[in-house]
């Protein structure tokens, strides 16, 4: 699916539509708000194959170095190693479901922490192969195909069952990506972050949701890219809470956060977390769900259908 320059978008993986247009959509139990929490784990490749793509951003370490770039990689790991039960810890206190997205080389590599995940009752979403292998055009449909195939078994096979999401590599897409996501069984994505609902993709066969993340509450985006403080990210959180309870009062909003544990993980950090999940289930009207959970709410109350 070529762009295409005309008025307006220039593509067609969905409609525009603007919120104010929209019919009324209604999370249980009236909630404003409906919360989801998406923790990423991604291993970095100190050796990514030929060819492949990475960042020329991608967090982690201090500045990129020359090979082995063991700071960078090491620091990404604590993700694997210590932070990832820091931000379970603190996700369970307040009853929030975790949504973890998982490369393949987490999955093939980390057996008792996909344990782990699992005994926790954490769902399991696929999270392409690497953080240092990136979804781009420069892959041929059928390498695209090979790439979602090998998360999607990766996570299978370390779960005992297909995995329902989809979250990229640093949100890397190709043109063809929703449409192999929707072949491939995948029922909702996380790569959009245009919306504070979700939306269903236009795709030739299956069906493929949106689910929104909030970009700007990334927090590799808003702590490590624009140095936000700690204290100052937790309160952007609640801030955004309290701005979408109040317009969701009309129409129901997502607050869908992305969180990586090599970074929210960290002892200086998490109690910020903390914090800001605490003030939230104190304001109350907001639902929690994995996100899951929260398209199969979507779909079989789909706005309007509760006004």
């Amino acid at each position: 699916m070529p762009a295409e320059r005309r008025p307006g978008m220039d593509h067609e993986h969905y409609p525009w539509s603007p919120i104010v247009n929209r019919p009324v959509l209604r999370w249980p139990e009236q909630a404003p708000v409906a919360l989801c929490v998406i923790v990423s784990l991604s291993q970095m490749e100190l050796d990514p194959p030929p060819g492949s793509l990475q960042s020329s951003t991608l967090a982690g370490g201090i500045v990129p170095r020359p090979y082995p770039d063991f700071p960078r990689q090491s620091h990404r790991e604590y993700g694997h190693r210590v932070g990832i039960f820091r931000v379970l810890d603190v996700l369970a206190a307040h009853g929030v479901p975790a949504t973890v997205a998982v490369d393949a080389l987490t999955a093939e590599g980390y057996p008792q922490l996909m344990s782990e995940l699992t005994a926790r009752g954490c769902e399991i979403i696929a999270h392409g192969i690497s953080a240092s292998q990136m979804i781009s055009s420069r892959m041929s449909e059928s390498e695209e195909r090979a790439y979602i195939a090998r998360s999607i078994a990766a996570c299978t096979q370390a779960t005992g069952s297909a995995p329902a999401g989809w979250l990229s590599p640093e949100y890397g897409e190709s043109v063809r990506t929703p449409a192999l996501l929707a072949q491939a069984g995948i029922r909702y994505v996380c790569d959009w972050v245009n919306d504070e609902q979700p939306y269903r993709m236009t795709t030739p066969s299956g069906q493929l949701h949106a689910l929104p993340l909030m970009w700007e509450l990334d927090d590799v985006n808003a702590v490590w890219d624009r140095r936000l403080t700690a204290s100052r990210y937790s309160r952007a959180i609640v801030e955004a809470f309290e701005g979408l309870h109040k317009d969701g009062v009309r129409n129901a909003r997502l607050l869908a956060l992305h969180l990586h544990p090599w970074l929210m993980g960290q002892p200086h950090r998490i109690d910020s977390l903390d914090a800001a999940l605490g003030e939230i289930v104190r304001k109350g009207g907001c639902w929690m769900a994995n996100g899951s959970t929260i398209i199969e709410r979507f779909c079989s109350h789909p706005p309007g259908s509760e006004v």
